[in-house]
């Protein structure tokens, strides 16, 4: 997968540090389809994740940055298969982002330039609907205002989801 992945998950797992403060980059361990799967050291944890890259971007006038898709675990258990998006720009908190894998529905809260799921129990309920899915569409709306529309491909998930899995036991 492509090097600005590594940076967009790194900002995602390190909640924005600074990439020279980092002690380690994260390491790209395989790539299933769509996803690709990282692991990285900190501070004596071990942060293991399953990332995507939106596959459509609209509007296409608009310029969207990096946006990414994210499930993540640490070996600690502070986080287990905790789902996120990451975009390019500030997104605005009201309407709420909002997240489609076929019929199911999914409202997401910001911050800053992530999106999250509130409760751990449909975090749940959206990873089984990622395992089952072709692709997954989310709707979310800038801080300037503009309505943006992204589909993430769920090729390669389940594979990836049980790599990081493993790699976090």
């Amino acid at each position: 997968m492509a090097r600005p992945i590594i940076f967009a998950a790194l900002a995602v797992i390190t909640g924005f540090a600074s990439f020279s403060a980092l002690a380690a980059e994260p390491k790209a361990v395989a790539t299933y389809k769509d996803w690709s799967v990282f692991v990285r050291d900190a501070g004596g944890d071990k942060i293991c994740f399953a990332a995507t890259e939106a596959k459509d971007k609209s509007p296409k006038s608009v310029n969207h940055g990096d946006v990414f898709f994210l499930v993540s675990s640490w070996k600690s258990g502070a986080a287990t298969a905790q789902p996120s998006l990451m975009t390019g720009y500030a997104l605005n908190t009201k309407p709420e982002p909002t997240l489609r894998v076929g019929s199911d529905k999914w409202k997401m809260y910001t911050s800053e330039n992530e999106a999250f799921i509130e409760s751990t129990d449909e975090e749940g309920r959206l990873v089984r609907a990622m395992r089952r899915g072709a692709d997954m569409r989310v709707s979310a709306v800038s801080q300037r205002g503009t309505a943006t529309n992204y589909v993430m491909s769920l090729r390669g998930v389940s594979a990836a989801l049980d790599r990081v899995a493993r790699e976090c036991r």
